[in-house]
């Protein structure tokens, strides 16, 4: 039998104005890597091709599009959107696109979205685990909740470094551990602050089997129980995360997507590949770790699970 094609939630791009003008502003070293990857819809099918990839949404990664600027940000978010639409509108059966929104700009961002997912009929929004310090439950970001939770629409929440990152990575590639850690932060401050609870119709999607969460929402329970943390009568914190998305994006096999499994379930679990910030050849042997995962039932493959789950995400209704 022929497996299950994938469909990969977390599949990135970057373009040659993006690259310039993140070296313009003296990012030469995006959290801490080494160098910036290179990307072509023709290397990204061919990937997609040997590891039975059917479907990736692509989206520009951390450190986005703000580099300090409001209107440079509204005009490089725009540039990466329609380039990301182009691509899709070329191979429609085998790209999505989330469009990147120039945050902090909470203005700019309303009107990117507006234009993403009006005209360019984009698939949903990306935006980072926090925009230059401020986290995604902050009360200036208000507006563009209610206007995504008005939409239904998808939000793609991709981990980025953390304020004071040189500090606290200790010199190590921030994406190995800040980024898990921050992914816990923002959900943190998104249930902490009510906005979860406030915005039940956004699809959020977290990465990287929702990072250290799982670990942690027995902790943050007894927190909000105890101390009187968010919002009160809201649903436990369990409940709240369990609705969100999580991607299976770098290593989730012996050990991340177990933990993801006992702390939520897997009616929420996607695949991702994070190419092409992985290199080929690191995202093809992720594959084969989930190809040769214990199976999470009789009747199922993780292909099986992740793609169903896809199709529930991206439908009118997710239920």
């Amino acid at each position: 039998m022929t497996p299950t094609g994938l469909i990969d939630v977390h599949a990135h791009f970057v373009t040659d104005g993006y690259v310039t003008a993140a070296r313009s502003a003296g990012i030469e070293h995006p959290d801490g890597m080494p160098g910036w990857p290179t990307w072509s819809a023709g290397q990204h099918l061919d990937l997609m091709d040997r590891g039975g990839i059917d479907r990736s949404y692509l989206s520009v990664s951390s450190p986005g599009v703000h580099f300090g600027d409001d209107e440079a940000a509204r005009a490089l978010a725009r540039e990466v959107n329609e380039f990301g639409a182009r691509v899709r509108a070329v191979h429609p059966e085998r790209f999505g696109l989330f469009a990147s929104l120039p945050l902090p700009d909470v203005e700019g961002a309303l009107a990117e979205a507006a234009h993403a997912l009006d005209v360019l009929g984009a698939d949903g929004v990306t935006v980072e685990s926090n925009h230059r310090g401020v986290y995604l439950g902050d009360p200036r970001l208000e507006p563009l909740w209610e206007d995504l939770d008005r939409r239904g629409a998808v939000v793609f929440v991709h981990p980025t470094s953390p304020p004071h990152a040189d500090q606290v990575a200790l010199g190590r590639p921030r994406p190995m551990l800040e980024f898990l850690f921050d992914t816990a932060r923002t959900a943190s401050d998104l249930l902490f602050r009510g906005v979860l609870a406030r915005r039940p119709r956004v699809r959020w999607i977290l990465t990287h089997g929702g990072g250290a969460l799982p670990l942690l929402t027995d902790r943050m329970e007894l927190f909000r129980t105890l101390f009187g943390e968010g919002t009160a009568n809201a649903p436990s914190t369990a409940e709240q995360l369990g609705r969100l998305w999580y991607d299976m994006a770098g290593t989730p096999f012996p050990r991340q997507i177990p933990a993801l499994e006992a702390a939520f379930g897997t009616e929420h679990l996607l695949y991702g590949s994070d190419y092409c910030w992985t290199p080929v050849e690191a995202a093809l042997a992720q594959v084969a770790s989930v190809d040769s995962a214990a199976r999470p039932s009789a009747d199922d493959t993780w292909r099986d699970l992740t793609t169903r789950n896809a199709h529930r995400l991206f439908a009118a209704d997710p239920r």
